[in-house]
């Protein structure tokens, strides 16, 4: 059995529909601090293997845990936010606001990819390990461990951990995260 801490980034600068990588503002540099402390107190004694995704709001989240424990982050784009079908960053998070209210099987075959290379991703883990992620990430795990179509099964808050189990192939859901009313923008 592994344990697979998904950790949702601090809050961002920026939206998803007003800056294409923002980093993390004053409060999501605090909640990164936090979730670090929270995180070390935890596992201090068997410190899981880290990775993030490349986007700089997860990376941003992740290096005061890495600080910590002096290691190294393993960067992991299967994890990073859901591709959008443009590039115009009104254009994206209308399309996102949209998706949010359907399921997978209703979106493209490239964003059903994407879930699926996400999901092998976490079925591929065999050691113990912290992956800060993304929001919509989350839930297609969520969702893939749960049997559930729907993009948007809970609302994980900043620097929530979500802990899955992959057991000899199969996802299971060990505790969602802390909650907050999220607006995706």
């Amino acid at each position: 059995m592994t344990q697979i801490h998904l950790v949702r980034h601090g809050k961002a600068a920026a939206g998803f529909g007003s800056h294409k990588d923002p980093g993390l503002d004053e409060l999501g540099r605090r909640q990164a601090q936090a979730v670090a402390a929270m995180l070390h107190e935890q596992h201090c004694e068997d410190r899981p293997t880290l990775f993030s995704s490349p986007l700089a709001r997860a990376l941003e989240t992740s290096e005061p845990l890495a600080q910590q424990w002096n290691c190294t982050v393993g960067i992991e784009p299967r994890v990073a936010e859901i591709p959008s079908p443009t590039e115009d960053l009104q254009e994206r998070a209308q399309w996102l606001q949209k998706a949010m209210q359907g399921g997978w099987s209703a979106l493209s075959a490239d964003a059903q990819a994407w879930r699926q290379a996400l999901v092998d991703y976490l079925l591929d883990q065999t050691e113990n390990c912290i992956i800060f992620s993304h929001f919509v990430a989350i839930n297609a795990a969520v969702g893939a461990a749960t049997n559930d179509d729907r993009m948007r099964i809970f609302a994980p808050d900043n620097c929530s951990v979500t802990t899955l189990e992959n057991t000899g192939g199969q996802l299971a859901v060990v505790e969602l995260g802390v909650t907050a009313d999220t607006h995706i923008n």
